[in-house]
């Protein structure tokens, strides 16, 4: 049986929650890469409730294979972005928008944190100064005091067992740990754990575990002439690698500009600035690396199509991003790689070359690949 391309409703795309302190760009930024239009202004709090746009990963793989096809679909993958509000210091404690905002970061798949990097007197700081390390202290620790809030509670329940079950040691001295670590103000995300603990921590829900991008808004002139020699970026850099962050440069107000023109028009932008890619795609690329995810391709007269997946994805689990019988009922994938598809220019002239491989449950799924998957239920 060959396969019919829709979704069973599975999510099938990441979740990205912008953070940032109040005046940092970040609703600035959001509303540049989703064009949603939330509200952006020069004081603290005009963000209360969170704005969500869905964003297409521009993937020109995919466009090659709509030449090819001329399909009655073309569905790139999607990022979903969170504009979560802004954070002041005592949050965990309820200041601010307080638990409201930690609530909203629990849900997203990797945090991309808005720090600023630029010197304008015009734009308020909320701390009266420009310090990219402390702003991005102020928010890592309102995230790790929420946890240790979380944390102690789990280890009084977990003691509590521990009389009668002695199974649930292994999680109460993790636990433990993570106190300790936390206690001295460490994020979760920077400990060095082994795959069962990793395991169980997943299972916990931490704030502060979650995986960052720091997306560090600069001056155009910076982004344009050189962000290396600028302090204030190179500070945070040495912040993002310490603890195995992403890190990005971007100019929000640039981005807004850029968020305003068509496709073609966007590509001259850049050239005319000197840049090779927009802050979107800076991001994406961050967050795809971030998360250790990649995109394999369906493509034919009815669709083409990029599915998110982790790395390291076997057949048959990549099968069932489409849909569960797919992997239930999986025979085979015939893989073909985008490039010897597109220097054959057809399935028909890839398959004659040999260049059309029938893999197995155990293949393991390439960034790239062009998949048919075989199944029967």
């Amino acid at each position: 049986m060959m396969f019919n391309m829709y979704q069973e409703g599975k999510k099938d795309y990441m979740k990205l929650g912008i953070v940032g302190l109040p005046n940092v760009g970040k609703s600035t930024l959001f509303n540049a890469l989703t064009r949603a239009g939330a509200a952006a202004a020069n004081f603290p709090f005009c963000t209360i409730e969170p704005n969500i746009g869905i964003v297409p990963v521009r993937d020109k793989r995919l466009d090659e294979l709509a030449k090819l096809y001329n399909p009655e679909k073309y569905t790139p993958a999607t990022i979903e972005f969170v504009d979560i509000a802004g954070l002041v210091k005592g949050a965990s404690q309820g200041e601010g928008l307080g638990n409201k905002f930690l609530s909203h970061i629990r849900e997203v798949d990797a945090i991309v944190h808005v720090v600023r990097c630029f010197e304008n007197d015009d734009i308020i700081h909320v701390d009266n100064g420009v310090d990219p390390v402390r702003d991005v202290e102020v928010i890592d620790m309102e995230l790790v005091l929420s946890d240790i809030e979380v944390l102690q509670r789990r280890l009084d329940r977990l003691q509590k067992q521990l009389k009668g079950d002695k199974t649930v040691a292994e999680e109460a001295e993790l636990v433990e740990f993570l106190l300790k670590a936390l206690d001295d103000g460490t994020p979760a995300r920077s400990l060095k754990l082994d795959e069962k603990q990793r395991e169980i921590l997943k299972g916990i829900g931490l704030l502060s575990a979650k995986p960052v991008i720091y997306a560090a808004n600069v001056s155009e002139a910076s982004l344009t002439e050189g962000r290396e020699k600028e302090p204030l970026f190179q500070a945070l850099k040495q912040r993002a690698d310490a603890e195995g962050a992403g890190i990005i440069a971007v100019c929000a107000e640039l981005e807004a500009q850029i968020s305003q023109l068509d496709e073609s028009e966007q590509m001259m932008f850049l050239e005319e600035m000197g840049l090779t890619e927009s802050g979107l795609e800076k991001l994406v690329t961050a967050s795809y690396k971030l998360l250790g995810l990649i995109s394999y391709l369906t493509a034919g007269p009815k669709e083409v199509r990029a599915w998110t997946i982790e790395k390291g994805t076997k057949a048959p689990q990549a099968a069932g991003k489409i849909h569960s019988d797919f992997e239930r009922g999986f025979i085979r994938a015939e893989v073909v790689s985008f490039d010897d598809l597109i220097a054959k220019g057809s399935t028909t002239a890839a398959a004659a070359a040999g260049l059309i491989r029938s893999e197995g449950k155990e293949y393991v799924i390439r960034d790239g690949d062009v998949v048919l998957f075989r199944f029967n239920v």
